[in-house]
């Protein structure tokens, strides 16, 4: 299955949104790779395996399932997730790309793809529909959590580090 959908990160026709910078959606986004606990209360546990300039491995705890993925960074651009496939879980890939067609108009892309058919069932329900509603409320979520971080004051509003973006 691959899915992608696009979220509107900045409606200048919402006033009752605070934008976001650029920098804040980043640096956001990043907090979801390294503590995704923030985002997915359900994780019992991460583990940091590894890390180096622009990319991390990792090991995320539910319960008895066990995920490893390693993430790459791509500064102010996107964060890619390659999760591997293991007894427990067929792997997958998730990319969350930044795009701004204008300044300031900001939107983060998210492109999964994974081993699911489009066709797989369960108790008569579409399994590859289930999963797509799951990830897009998910990504929703995502971006809440990162506008009241934002609003909260604990993210940034501009880098002027170069070494605070890199991972």
């Amino acid at each position: 299955m691959r899915f992608e959908h696009l979220i509107e990160i900045n409606d200048f026709m919402n006033p009752l949104l605070t934008p976001l910078t650029l920098a804040q959606l980043w640096q956001g986004l990043v907090l979801r790779a390294e503590s995704p606990q923030l985002f997915q209360p359900q994780i019992d546990q991460v583990n940091l395996l590894d890390r180096g300039e622009n990319w991390l491995e990792r090991e995320l705890h539910f319960g008895q399932l066990v995920v490893r993925d390693r993430i790459l960074f791509e500064p102010m651009v996107r964060i890619e997730y390659q999760t591997a496939a293991n007894d427990q879980h067929d792997g997958g890939s998730l990319i969350m790309q930044i795009e701004m067609p204008e300044p300031e108009q900001l939107f983060v892309r998210f492109i999964y793809t994974t081993s699911l058919s489009e066709t797989a069932t369960s108790n008569g329900v579409n399994l590859a529909s289930y999963v797509r509603n799951a990830y897009q409320q998910n990504d929703m979520d995502t971006i809440s959590i990162i506008r009241e971080m934002a609003e909260q004051g604990a993210l940034p509003t501009d880098v002027l580090d170069p070494d605070a973006i890199r991972h």
